[in-house]
């Protein structure tokens, strides 16, 4: 009997593997959050065709368990502008809002990117665009520039300060995998 087809060793763990989260971190603080009312989020669901009993993902009618931001707040590491408010959110599922990550929702809606509606067979799926395309000429986002509004010294130090974690985090994995080598130099020695 063979034991080791079902046995598989832990992946093993980067600190720099973390990088894009720390990205996002430092993003993501400086965003703010608009609440909605409770008529803006009933109009919202208008517009998608949706009520407080047929609440779904937008993308391919699955539960709901979150709002995606329909327009990335991040693109190629840095904060595109837009900010967290209901014309720029969406009700959505998990898998849905995973699968799109940053794209724009027209390329990854119909393409063929691991649980994208188009791959899982999504049925309705030219509705479901069409909703999206009125939802989007709803209300004009907001879009901050950033440095702008703070200054560019403030806006400067901000990104020098994520340069610096990113650094750490560099030196911290060059010492992790010479501690990580020297154990397991040692361990195969006993």
């Amino acid at each position: 009997m063979d034991y080791l087809a079902l046995f598989r060793m832990p992946t093993p763990m980067k600190i720099t593997g973390r990088s894009s989260s720390i990205t996002n971190s430092f993003i993501n603080s400086i965003i703010p959050i608009i609440a909605p009312t409770n008529e803006q989020v009933k109009e919202a669901l208008d517009i998608l065709g949706m009520d407080h009993d047929s609440f779904q993902c937008v993308y391919c009618g699955a539960v709901a368990s979150e709002w995606d931001h329909l327009r990335p707040l991040v693109l190629n590491k840095k904060p595109t502008g837009y900010i967290s408010e209901i014309h720029n959110l969406v009700p959505a599922c998990g898998k849905c809002n995973q699968s799109k990550g940053n794209k724009p929702w027209q390329a990854w809606i119909v393409s063929s990117a691991k649980l994208s509606p188009k791959s899982r067979g999504v049925p309705d799926l030219e509705q479901r665009i069409e909703k999206l395309n009125k939802y989007e000429a709803w209300l004009e986002p907001t879009k901050v520039d950033f440095e702008s509004v703070v200054g560019k010294e403030k806006w400067e130090q901000h990104w020098a300060n994520w340069e610096s974690v990113q650094n750490t985090m560099r030196q911290a994995q060059t010492l992790a995998t010479e501690i990580n080598q020297k154990i397991a130099k040692t361990h195969a020695k006993l």
